[in-house]
């Protein structure tokens, strides 16, 4: 039960934290039920990706059990067995798609365009070069698309852009250090990061993380968020969006991190830190 619970990978329930963006910027956060509603839906849809990490699990299998790091996940050890996995995997996604199409039809159908879309990525489009990270910006996209369903608010398309901007950025530097750790047993890595090279994906990150500063600040400016929020003090927001890219860049090149965003967060205290800070900033300048 308990490698089972590790094979659930709860820890990296944090992404699923994106569906609260809508709720706070959209000034819901104190309105209910929409706020129990949001909190409802971060569960469903964490259960929904731990059904999702199962199935990505089991068709990675064999992959995984040549990868110095992941050869130590649960199913990949043998530590729980392929038909169990199979079986709670069902099971997640069945109650995830239940228990969403009781909260709102819309997220429902959010959570099933969610689950059918992973298992496209996991069978054809893991392995396709530059859309292999589109596809996980459609994940945390989708995140924030239910998050604004459930808050029934209407989403700034800053809000969107950055999520897919952000997402891409993460995810370009996790195959940029997937790339560097494989890079000493290569007839056992992905196909697809033979698709790449350090060169390349860095100047990608690079485009990437100007426009994700750049799309911040303009949202903090925009009318209509001045016009939402009565204040263009959100911009005193901008400087801890700056520290955390540079901060995860840091980790990343300095620090020789393995480029999982999850388990940054929670090994950093200063990333923690300022996260933290920046949610104060964005809910005094809101709200207060």
């Amino acid at each position: 039960m308990k490698h089972l619970f590790i094979a659930l990978r709860p820890k990296h329930w944090i992404k699923n934290m994106f569906i609260f963006l809508p709720l706070i910027f959209g000034k819901k956060l104190f309105i209910s039920p929409l706020n129990t509603n949001t909190v409802l839906a971060f569960f469903l849809f964490s259960i929904a990706a731990s059904a999702v990490y199962l199935m990505n699990d089991i068709i990675d299998c064999e992959k995984d059990k040549k990868h110095p790091a992941k050869k130590m996940r649960p199913i990949a050890a043998g530590k729980v067995s392929t038909n169990k996995a199979v079986i709670t995997s069902i099971l997640l996604g069945s109650i995830a798609i239940a228990g969403a199409s009781l909260l709102s039809i819309k997220f429902c159908s959010i959570i099933m365009i969610y689950l059918i879309a992973n298992i496209i990525y996991s069978k054809l489009l893991k392995e396709a070069v530059i859309i292999d990270v589109f596809c996980i910006a459609i994940f945390f996209f989708l995140r924030v698309l239910a998050g604004g369903i459930i808050a029934e608010t209407e989403i700034s398309h800053w809000l969107l852009i950055m999520t897919t901007l952000i997402a891409l950025f993460l995810s370009l530097n996790k195959r940029r250090q997937e790339l560097l750790i494989t890079d000493q047993n290569l007839q056992d890595r992905r196909v697809v990061l033979d698709k790449y090279n350090t060169y390349f994906i860095d100047q990608m990150i690079a485009v990437i993380t100007s426009s994700v500063v750049i799309s911040y600040m303009l949202y903090t400016v925009d009318e209509r968020t001045v016009s939402v929020f009565g204040t263009k003090n959100l911009i005193y927001s901008v400087p801890f969006v700056y520290y955390g890219i540079f901060r995860y860049l840091y980790l990343i090149h300095k620090a020789n991190a393995d480029g999982d965003p999850t388990k940054l967060f929670l090994s950093d205290f200063k990333m923690q830190l300022n996260v933290i800070l920046w949610l104060i900033v964005c809910s005094v300048v809101i709200y207060f």
